[in-house]
């Protein structure tokens, strides 16, 4: 029977023991981190001992923490519902307005995080790919598809070939002919979209150079890609934090832009005439 154990956490949460929250808290925020985390290394973040890391699953409901942690990492793959996240929500930052200051230091947190597990040669692999691509196609869907519509509006202005496809019944025509000198961006984070994840598999079986930017190594969308740039987006809401994702992309377009000075210079010039021309900015 398949338990899931984030459920079963923000269920327990307001029974729980002062240290019991916060390891629950830390959990809930970094769903991706902790399946892969040992008893002493969650204690170590969490600032509490071994054993009360232990006594916190047995009094989820578990024989221990090995068997915690087996459930835990399926429990990633069946991801709560937007209703129950709302409700998680709720009781991880409680009601007014005192715990303003944690969703947005949250943001920083993932920010950090992302920092510390960035990857410089898949970061320089990616900007090579988008460089010899010679069309880009960016999959995104739902509310990631902000992330989609900032990166395809930069990328467009440096490259010569971008397209952003946001619907899979809308947008499948354009894929009849994605080449192996062709790159697909997959974004997608928790909880994933199947059409992301189903166009990203199709593109690597046709043999085209993959690029996913998601949020951990337990994402639907590592299997089929080239090279992968991870992101972390959870916080204990009913909505992801694009924050450090974003800062990704900036990342990203910036490095490209640098990569093309010399042709971007002259885009540019040709843009700041036409916008002059139909006096676009106040």
């Amino acid at each position: 029977m398949d338990i899931n154990v984030y459920k079963i956490i923000y269920e327990k949460m307001p029974e729980m023991s002062k240290s019991h929250k916060k390891i629950a808290q830390y959990i809930l925020k970094k769903p991706n981190e902790v399946p892969f985390l040992n008893v002493s290394k969650l204690a170590k973040l969490v600032n509490v001992s071994d054993a009360t890391v232990v006594r916190f699953a047995v009094f989820l409901g578990f024989s221990g923490y090995p068997e915690f942690q087996e459930h835990i990492q399926s429990s990633v793959q069946q991801q709560l519902t937007t209703a129950e996240r709302l409700q998680m929500s709720n009781e991880v930052y409680g009601e007014g307005d005192q715990d303003i200051p944690h969703v947005l230091s949250g943001d920083i947190e993932n920010i950090q995080q992302t920092m510390k597990n960035l990857n410089v040669e898949d970061f320089r692999r990616a900007i090579q790919y988008l460089l010899q691509a010679k069309r880009v196609y960016i999959v995104v869907n739902r509310s990631a598809a902000a992330l989609g519509l900032f990166m395809h509006y930069y990328l467009e202005k440096i490259l010569d070939h971008v397209v952003m496809l946001d619907s899979i019944e809308k947008d499948s025509d354009l894929l009849y002919d994605l080449r192996e000198e062709d790159l697909v961006i997959g974004i997608s984070f928790t909880r994933y979209t199947r059409s992301t994840v189903d166009i990203f598999s199709y593109a690597k079986e046709k043999g085209t150079m993959t690029l996913a930017l998601t949020d951990g190594l337990l994402s639907p969308l590592i299997q089929y890609a080239d090279v992968t740039l991870t992101a972390e987006s959870q916080m204990p809401a009913f909505i992801d934090s694009f924050v450090a994702p974003l800062s990704l992309i900036n990342a990203l377009v910036i490095y490209t832009a640098k990569e093309r000075k010399n042709e971007f210079d002259e885009k540019l010039g040709r843009l700041e005439t036409v916008w002059d021309q139909f006096d676009v900015f106040y």
